[in-house]
């Protein structure tokens, strides 16, 4: 089946927006972001499962982290092994294979007789969190009109904290019982319907002109565009792109002109998870109960980080086309940084009072609300829109890998350096990470808001300082 993409002209007026894009444009976002949801949810249940599973299979701290951290491991190798297999096989092919691989990676968790078979299942849950992580943004990115690409796009990060929202749920509702199983098998359901979903969709017209197949590539945007818009002038455009760069592999990303866009992509990555995301994710009902709150208080707060990350999602959605990339970077993040800081605060104070706790569960709020807007709704956005098309396969699996490593070193270490040097002077380090980010995003990332991907790509070929490039194009 064809596909859709952004259809921009040289001007970087994208031609969809003239005239209102087509549902099918939607559609294609809508239906692949389940990947996102899968994701969220796959990452998010360990938090209330673990509470029991620590428990009932007597697990020191070390191994609870094991079981956290596995599926990390597994996301990384998924979002390399996406990357190469979509050069090769097309966009939608891959998301249909991690679709699979999702339901057989929940079902096998969901049986688990034991630890160790719990962990392997686990980890193949990795292998899809990493394809879809890496594959389904790029997806949305080569479908997109560049005038709604970015709202597109962050509704990968919005299903994701949607995901996350319903496995808080999910640990909340059946925590009475300790059904842990059941927590990790409904992930199955959403697996199934974005495997058939894909079925329907097209494949990236991006990648079809790749492959020389611009009769199919335009076949698709004179669907997906309203009637009147000039398909061959953006396929001309893509083309004209493509032939500049041919398509690279790994060796190709250590080209000179291309480091500026790969620095920003692997950067984002790495902060977005520095920043202390998925710490408070995967064990905010861990720390609460271990700092004297009880496993029900724990597992409604967490509930509440739930609704903070889809807020924030609905949020981000909005102010990365509205406000632009960078400026939603530049004033959420501090922000970020404060909230973390005030929770450190709080717990060098007398544990127990009726004012720490409040105070932590507002900040954690507080943090999550503005990290969630001002970082994790970008980063799935920045690094498919600025990386160029001759290596978008393995510089966003970079890019992914990154994320994810980073993410890893976080989920076995979080436990540990609580015990070595405390809950506050963890999320200290956390603060302070937000601060350089910060000044990361200041000199280094450009404003993507309403480029065309091909005109992004030719400020990069132009040298110098990308962001002043791009600024002027």
């Amino acid at each position: 089946m064809p596909e859709l993409t952004a259809a921009t002209g040289s001007t970087g007026t994208p031609a969809g927006e003239r005239h209102g894009a087509p549902a099918m444009v939607y559609a294609v976002a809508g239906v692949s972001a389940l990947g996102g949801l899968l994701f969220g949810y796959d990452t998010g249940i360990i938090s209330g499962a673990l509470l029991h599973l620590r428990d009932d299979m007597d697990l020191s701290s070390r191994e609870q982290e094991v079981v956290v951290s596995v599926i990390l491991l597994g996301a990384m190798a998924g979002a390399l092994l996406a990357g190469r297999l979509a050069v090769r096989h097309g966009r939608r092919k891959v998301v249909i294979a991690v679709a699979v691989v999702f339901a057989l990676g929940a079902a096998a968790a969901a049986a688990a007789p034991g630890v160790g078979a719990l962990i392997a299942a686990r980890f193949v849950l990795g292998l899809a969190v990493g394809g879809a992580s890496n594959m389904v943004p790029v997806y949305i990115a080569e479908a997109a009109p560049a005038g709604i690409r970015g709202r597109l796009m962050v509704l990968f990060q919005l299903m994701v904290a949607c995901g996350q929202l319903i496995a808080y749920l999910c640990g909340w509702a059946l925590s009475d019982g300790g059904d842990w199983r059941t927590m990790f098998a409904l992930a199955v359901l959403p697996a199934v319907a974005l495997g058939v979903g894909m079925l329907f969709l097209p494949e990236s017209p991006r990648w079809l002109v790749e492959r020389g197949r611009r009769e199919a590539a335009a076949g698709v945007l004179a669907r997906l565009r309203p009637a009147g818009t000039d398909v061959h002038r953006e396929i001309d455009e893509i083309a004209e792109v493509a032939a500049a760069t041919p398509v690279g592999g790994w060796r190709d990303l250590r080209q000179r002109w291309m480091r500026p866009a790969l620095l920003i992509a692997v950067g984002i990555a790495a902060f977005s998870q520095l920043t202390g995301i998925n710490a408070v994710v995967y064990y905010a009902p861990t720390i609460l109960v271990d700092a004297g709150f009880g496993d029900s208080a724990a597992l409604l707060t967490g509930v509440g980080i739930g609704v903070m990350l889809v807020v924030a999602g609905v949020v981000g959605a909005l102010a990365v086309d509205r406000v632009g990339r960078r400026r939603t970077m530049l004033w959420f993040l501090p922000g970020s940084g404060i909230a973390m800081a005030v929770m450190a605060l709080a717990f060098l104070g007398p544990e127990g009072s009726a004012a720490q706790r409040w105070t932590v569960i507002v900040a954690l709020f507080a943090y999550i609300l503005f990290n969630g807007i001002g970082i994790q709704a970008v980063v799935w956005l920045i690094g498919p829109e600025i990386v160029p098309l001759s290596v978008r396969g393995p510089a966003t699996s970079l890019a992914t890998v990154t994320l994810w490593g980073v993410d890893l070193l976080i989920a076995v270490t979080a436990l540990t350096a609580i015990q070595a040097i405390g809950r506050s002077g963890t999320f200290f380090f956390y603060a302070l990470m937000n601060v350089v980010c910060v000044a990361f995003v200041v000199a280094k990332v450009p404003e993507t808001r309403g480029r065309s991907l091909e005109s992004i790509e030719r400020a990069l070929h132009r040298g110098g300082s990308f962001r002043k490039a791009l600024q002027k194009s």
